[in-house]
C-alpha cells in the first residue's frame, strides 16, 4: 500500500513512478487505486496519470474498473463523498479487485486515498484497513514545512497497529526551502533509528527516483 502524510503530498506520482521502475527491471506490475474521489469518470483519474507515468496504455483491468473499484464525484473524504452518493465504501469489493489483480500480476501496487488516518466509513480509517488486510505500507512524504511533524505522527500511527513500515518516499518536487527540506529528511532519518526501524527513505525528485533505490524496488519487485 502507498498512502501519504496529508492530502497532495504527492502519493500519486510516487506509484506511477515506482511502478515504472518496476516494470523496467522485468516484473509484470499494475497499480490500483483503491478509492478515488472528486472524479465525475468510471476509471479513477490518479489510475490515468499512473499510465502515463508508466509509459503504457490502459489495461483490460482499467476498463473493466477492477484497477478504480470505488470512485466518488464529490471531492471529500471517502466517508462523505460516498454518503452524499448514497452508496457505501465497499471494503469486500475492494478487496476481491485486489486479489483478482495479485493473481494476475507479479507486483500490485496500492494507492490509498489521502492521508493514513482519512475515514473509509464512519467506523473505518485507511490505517486499520491496512492492518487488517497485513499490507506492508510505503509513506509518501513532502519537503514542505510541517512535513516531520506530520510523517512522524503517520509512523507511529503503523507502530501502533503494528502496520510494517516498508519505506518512506521524501518528495522533493516543488520544494521552496532546501535547508528546511535538507533538515527533514535528516530528521525523519535519525527518528527511525530511535524508534528501531530500517524503512529506506528515498528521494523523489525532478530527475525521479532516486537512484540508490535498489533496496526498495527489490522489496517491490519480490526479489
Amino acid at each position: 500500500m502507498i498512502s501519504g502524510i496529508d492530502t497532495g503530498t504527492g502519493k500519486t506520482v510516487a506509484t506511477g513512478l515506482l511502478a515504472r521502475a518496476v516494470l523496467d527491471r522485468g516484473v509484470s506490475v499494475i497499480t490500483q487505486k483503491i478509492v478515488q474521489t472528486g472524479c465525475p469518470g468510471r476509471i479513477a483519474e490518479d489510475i490515468l496519470e499512473h499510465r502515463r507515468l508508466m509509459g503504457c496504455e490502459l489495461t483490460e483491468e482499467d476498463l473493466q474498473g477492477v484497477t478504480s473499484p470505488c470512485v466518488f464525484a464529490y471531492p471529500a473524504s471517502p466517508h462523505l463523498a460516498a454518503r452524499l452518493e448514497n452508496r457505501p465504501v465497499d471494503v469486500m469489493a475492494i478487496r476481491r479487485s485486489t486479489f483478482r489483480l495479485q493473481h494476475r500480476y507479479t507486483t500490485v501496487l496500492l494507492e490509498g486515498a489521502g492521508g493514513l488516518l482519512v475515514p473509509l466509513s464512519s467506523d473505518l480509517l485507511l490505517a486499520d484497513y491496512i492492518r487488517d488486510a497485513g499490507y506492508p505500507l510505503l509513506l509518501v512524504s513532502s519537503s514542505r514545512l510541517g512535513s516531520i511533524n506530520h510523517t512522524l505522527l503517520a509512523v507511529e500511527a503503523c507502530m501502533k497497529r503494528g502496520i510494517h513500515l516498508q519505506g518512506i518516499v521524501f518528495n522533493r518536487f516543488q520544494e521552496t526551502d532546501r535547508l528546511i527540506a535538507d533538515d527533514a529528511i535528516g530528521t525523519i532519518r535519525h527518528f527511525l533509528k530511535r524508534y528501531g526501524l530500517s524503512a529506506p527513505v528515498v528521494t523523489l525528485d525532478e530527475n525521479g527516483l532516486e537512484k540508490h533505490a535498489p533496496e526498495l524496488l527489490g522489496l517491490l519487485s519480490g526479489e
